[in-house]
């Protein structure tokens, strides 16, 4: 199980850093990205702190920490300034808080996120047909939610994404330490989505992938 999305203390999460990666190992997760919320103000605070932590962690534990941050709640045309702005800080993943149906995020989010090159939407759960076409071009993952919630638009995102040839992934959004899942689990949440075996394991795989070449990028 790699988990490319979590929060910490530095925006929702109950948990450190550390304790976070260490839940995680314990969990038998192979890897974990921490992706706190961010937006205008607090972008250049979280990254460089979660970069630091992830280095010193990644030389102790087996399971591997990405430093990235969850674009939350911001304006669709800020999104893409934004996501350049994050890499420029040192995130090795740009997740974006899609238009899941449970929260208000403005019209246009998933479509911005994607144009503007984010690496994953997160519970896209109102996407459109369109949008999971443009994602499959631009290799933007798609999530598939294991959160009380965001997981309701998960067989809308599952059936879109596999229709339109998307990387799909799936994920916890974890904000506290019983939120994090097993593989067992994970793939449960798959199966649920209405993926077939192969398929889950297909979003396994884009999951390690991601990680592998995110890994390259910090060392």
């Amino acid at each position: 199980m790699i988990d490319l999305h979590s929060h910490t203390i530095f925006s929702d999460g109950e948990l450190i850093p550390a304790e976070l990666v260490q839940r995680a190992e314990a969990k038998g997760l192979i890897g974990i990205a921490l992706t706190d919320h961010a937006d205008m103000s607090n972008l250049d605070l979280i990254l460089p702190r979660v970069r630091r932590a992830c280095q010193d962690l990644n030389r102790q534990h087996t399971v591997k920490a990405l430093p990235g941050v969850e674009l939350t709640h911001v304006p669709p045309a800020l999104i893409p300034q934004m996501i350049a702005q994050a890499r420029d800080l040192g995130a090795a993943i740009v997740v974006v808080h899609g238009e899941t149906i449970v929260e208000p995020v403005p019209e246009g989010t998933n479509l911005a996120a994607i144009e503007g090159g984010a690496d994953l939407l997160a519970h896209p759960g109102l996407l459109t047909p369109r949008e999971a076409r443009l994602a499959a071009q631009g290799g933007v993952m798609l999530e598939l939610s294991a959160r009380k919630g965001h997981g309701l638009g998960n067989g809308l995102v599952a059936r879109l994404g596999l229709a339109a040839g998307a990387k799909l992934v799936i994920n916890t959004d974890s904000h506290a330490p019983g939120d994090l899942i097993d593989h067992e689990q994970a793939r449960r949440v798959g199966l649920a989505a209405g993926l077939e075996p192969e398929q889950v394991e297909a979003a396994f795989a884009a999951s390690e992938a991601f990680l592998r070449r995110a890994l390259e990028t910090l060392a």
